[in-house]
């Protein structure tokens, strides 16, 4: 289990780290560069035409070293699934961005049903192809289990839909959405070792490939992932957290995306019954922090380490 576990970090951390060199500049030739928002931080126009869909860097390491495991560990077939699914909504949405050179990529509607019949997939197999259950280990009550019933259902959709859209606003700032999920994917791996559950060469393969990743993606970035990146991360999350009965744990170890998306719902909620004001200076709050002075590689670290206490807690949490 443990030669598993090195080698899906290893072959991983290899074809992002190799694959990189020539997928950038490729990604550059094809005009393939960054549309910043127009109502963004001014300090961010710098980083217009800065090569993005990095994500699909990260999507082919995954795969590759999922597949080669996956005889041999068939559970992380559904997480290497709504991983793809939500993978490939976020690079449509990219290519649009692309080619139509619009910051909107995707309408609301048009990327919902996406991420809706995603989820649909992942929740009826989940049902109907495997032996996890739906009941969840509730948080520093060690053995506690609890099945919310007819509620299983729409509770799995708002869960996966608020963890991925949290994981995609999060994706703001060069290192911060890989450096944060780095640490949620090693929070997994050490859960899924520890109760050999058969996740780990998935969440090895995650960690591997935005270790890959993150020497291209550190400030001053020399590429984006996108939502290509984002989403797909979102669906590893939230997947790895149903197959291991711990969707609860995801408001601790994720504490950071329920923050960002949280911040976007007030910030937009305020802004409408306030008739124009803004509690924040803008959202998602990471952006907060920028207009407030901060440097993006201070925020970057800031966010991680609170990711790794939190991920700490969540530890804890189990006993």
């Amino acid at each position: 289990m443990r030669e598993v576990s090195i080698l899906s970090v290893m072959i991983a951390f290899l074809i992002t780290a190799v694959t990189a060199p020539f997928v950038i500049p490729f990604l550059r030739r094809l005009k393939c560069g960054q549309t910043v928002r127009e109502d963004g931080p001014s300090t961010h126009l710098k980083k217009s035409g800065t090569p993005t869909m990095g994500g699909v860097l990260i999507l082919l390491s995954v795969v590759v070293t999922t597949l080669l495991f996956l005889e041999a560990y068939p559970k992380t077939a559904p997480i290497l699934f709504l991983t793809l699914g939500f993978g490939i909504v976020g690079l449509l949405d990219d290519y649009i961005k692309v080619v139509c050179k619009s910051s909107d990529g995707l309408s609301p509607l048009q990327k919902m049903l996406g991420q809706l019949a995603v989820t649909g997939i992942f929740a009826y197999y989940l049902m109907y192809y495997t032996d996890v259950s739906f009941a969840m280990k509730v948080p520093f009550m060690a053995g506690k289990y609890i099945d919310f019933g007819v509620w299983n259902l729409p509770l799995l959709f708002f869960i996966v839909l608020g963890t991925v859209n949290g994981t995609n606003f999060t994706d703001g700032l060069d290192g911060l959405a890989g450096s944060v999920t780095e640490i949620v994917a090693v929070f997994f791996t050490v859960v899924a070792v520890g109760t050999e559950s058969g996740i780990e060469p998935i969440t090895c393969a995650v960690a591997g490939a935005l270790m890959g990743f993150l020497l291209f993606n550190v400030h001053p970035a020399t590429v984006f992932m996108g939502d290509t990146g984002s989403l797909a991360l979102g669906g590893f999350v939230v997947a790895s957290a149903y197959m291991l009965q711990m969707p609860l744990y995801i408001a601790i170890v994720g504490f950071v995306y329920l923050v960002e998306v949280a911040s976007v719902i007030v910030q937009v909620a305020y802004y409408k019954v306030s008739g124009g004001r803004r509690i924040l200076k803008m959202a998602p709050l990471h952006h907060h922090f920028e207009l407030c002075g901060w440097s993006e590689t201070r925020i970057v670290a800031v966010f991680s380490i609170l990711t790794a206490i939190m991920c700490l807690i969540g530890l804890f949490a189990m006993t």
